[in-house]
């Protein structure tokens, strides 16, 4: 009786290894996970003490389906001119001057197939940024991370706590 010749031990973990990498790198990251730090060193605490809101630079956190980044001429609208000597402030000016926006990295985010408005859930529903977004107002410097993971079982706790319809077609559209 003839048995089969055992394979060579390299080309088998050579492929399981390749394997591995190409399924981290395509499967193995969390979307609303973004590691890298901001390009400015945003003070939250700073701007909001000094009489600011979320929406002067988060344009539709209020009132539409959407909120912004500030863009570079939101931050402009009081940084053109130096207020303070701190060289993250300086760093809009160097993205003026480059004729770049401000490389913000979206930190907060839902999955692709679902629908969010921000005006459902903070016009109507009378949430307060600090429900999802934690205490910004206290930040020193923006998180690398979202406060809250916001997946389909903290929605779904938060419309049952809140007594609101958790019908699918609300969100899955």
């Amino acid at each position: 009786m003839d048995f089969p010749l055992p394979l060579s031990k390299g080309p088998w973990l050579a492929g399981f290894a390749i394997f591995f990498v190409l399924g981290l790198a395509f499967f193995g990251r969390d979307p609303s996970h973004h590691p890298s730090a901001q390009p400015i060193r945003y003070n939250h605490a700073v701007h909001i003490a000094s009489g600011m809101t979320c929406t002067d630079c988060h344009s539709g956190a209020r009132d539409a389906v959407q909120a912004t980044l500030p863009g570079l001429d939101t931050c402009l609208m009081c940084h053109q001119e130096p207020v303070t000597e701190s060289p993250e402030e300086e760093k809009i000016r160097a993205f003026a001057a480059a004729g770049q926006e401000i490389p913000w990295h979206q930190v907060t985010r839902v999955p692709r197939h679902v629908y969010f408005s921000h005006r459902r859930h903070v016009a109507l529903g009378g949430l307060e940024c600090a429900e999802c977004h934690g205490p910004m107002e206290t930040r020193t410097e923006p998180p690398r991370r979202p406060f809250r993971t916001l997946d389909m079982d903290a929605c779904l706790n938060c419309h049952e706590q809140r007594k609101v319809d958790n019908d699918c077609n609300r969100c899955h559209r």
